[in-house]
């Protein structure tokens, strides 16, 4: 099960849908699937039967059926039969296959939505800094405004008001730099999505802050028992200890059952045969046995693999959550003591610089640290809604809010 898109954003939910049932990475995964299911009951038949006709003749010179005793048609058909549980091991093998790639396609899906949901956060974000763009424009126009009354007074330098303005085309240049920012996220975000020269994305809405309860133990503990890239490992050591028994069936022969009719006609009457034909391992310590070695070691690392995957799924987890939690702490700083300081001094500074108190300078280099520590709390935001998506990547076992399934 993928997890379910954050926050009820409409507008989110209906580009994860889209991506999910458009993207051609999961398209491909799911033609894989396809193949690799139909390859289960071609590994679990029998060989073809096999059917012969032929003559013999007693007479190079002459057509003698029917006058010769050894003149005679032969027809023929035989059929292999596998030792008994070498068919159920290779339909458990191409079984074992299709559940890892059906496995992969979950992470895959988990992936993919992450990934929509990252690139829609990166876009809310970008917008979002054009709107502190354009209210920090107004606040400098409000100081350009200021410093022409003074300057028009006296009671200002010509070098105030270029400064200003300066600093207006300045905040007019990075507005621009983040328009074609959002251009490309928006281009990156219909590939995610499959989609081709589609109809333009809406501005995406504001995040909803969702607690996020568990520990990070809880997290990695439900990744443990639901990740589907595990999932996915632990089938290709099922396959592979299948490979290993099939191998080891190997060392038993397998048997051909045959019959055969002779028509000879004339005074001679037609014959019937059968045979059984057994195959013989004598050449095990080149076949059997090194097929055997390759299969324990597959298994080996199979086992080897598992464990680098888990190791780093806990890696990702415990780097997501640390960047969850210290996102959540500084957003906490910026919210409850820089941002309501540093507005309530940009106002009393505009109120004193309007009655002939301060410096241009000293206001909008007030300004500029305001507009950075404004975005730095809408980025960690943002970086925290990032993380519990890559969260969700890692495990189905998450709800939005953090919580159990």
């Amino acid at each position: 099960m993928v997890a379910s898109p954050a926050h009820g954003d409409p507008v989110l939910e209906g580009l994860i849908e889209e991506a999910l049932k458009n993207s051609p990475e999961i398209k491909a995964s799911q033609s894989r699937i396809d193949a690799a299911r139909l390859k289960i009951p071609q590994s679990g038949s029998l060989p073809d039967p096999m059917v012969m006709i032929g003559y013999q003749n007693e007479s190079f010179d002459r057509y003698t059926y029917g006058e010769m005793e050894g003149s005679q048609w032969m027809f023929s058909a035989s059929q292999q039969f596998l030792f008994p549980g070498k068919r159920q091991l290779k339909e458990e093998m191409t079984e074992r296959d299709a559940e890892s790639l059906e496995a992969m396609q979950e992470l895959l899906k988990l992936k993919t939505v992450a990934r929509v949901k990252e690139l829609y956060f990166d876009l809310f974000l970008a917008y979002k800094n054009i709107d502190l763009l354009t209210e920090k424009r107004k606040l400098i126009a409000r100081v350009e405004e200021l410093t022409l009354q003074r300057y028009a007074a006296g009671g200002a330098m010509q070098q105030d008001v270029m400064m200003a303005q300066t600093e207006k085309y300045m905040l007019l240049e990075k507005e621009e730099m983040i328009r074609q920012k959002i251009q490309s996220l928006e281009a990156m975000l219909s590939a995610t999505i499959g989609r081709r020269n589609g109809i333009a994305l809406p501005r995406p809405s504001e995040p909803v802050y969702q607690p996020f309860d568990l520990e990070m133990n809880s997290v990695i503990d439900l990744a443990m028992q639901h990740s589907p890239e595990l999932k996915s490992r632990n089938k290709m050591i099922e396959a592979a200890n299948t490979r290993l028994a099939m191998a080891q069936k190997e060392y038993f022969p397998d048997v051909a059952l045959g019959g055969s009719y002779y028509s000879r006609r004339g005074d001679f009457e037609d014959m019937w045969a059968a045979t059984a034909t057994v195959n013989i391992p004598v050449y095990f310590q080149s076949k059997q046995k090194p097929a055997e070695m390759e299969a324990k070691a597959s298994i080996n690392l199979a086992g080897q693999e598992l464990e680098a995957t888990g190791l780093m799924v806990e890696a990702a987890i415990r780097d997501n959550y640390s960047m969850l939690r210290s996102a959540e702490k500084l957003m906490a700083i910026y919210q409850k003591g820089i941002l309501p300081k540093g507005r309530q001094d940009i106002e009393q500074a505009l109120n004193g610089y309007a009655t002939g108190r301060g410096e241009a300078v000293s206001i909008i280099s007030r300004l500029k640290t305001l507009l950075d520590y404004e975005s730095l709390y809408w980025g960690q935001l943002v970086e925290r809604e990032k993380a519990i998506a890559r969260l969700h990547a890692v495990t189905t076992g998450l709800k939005d809010g953090g919580e159990k399934r």
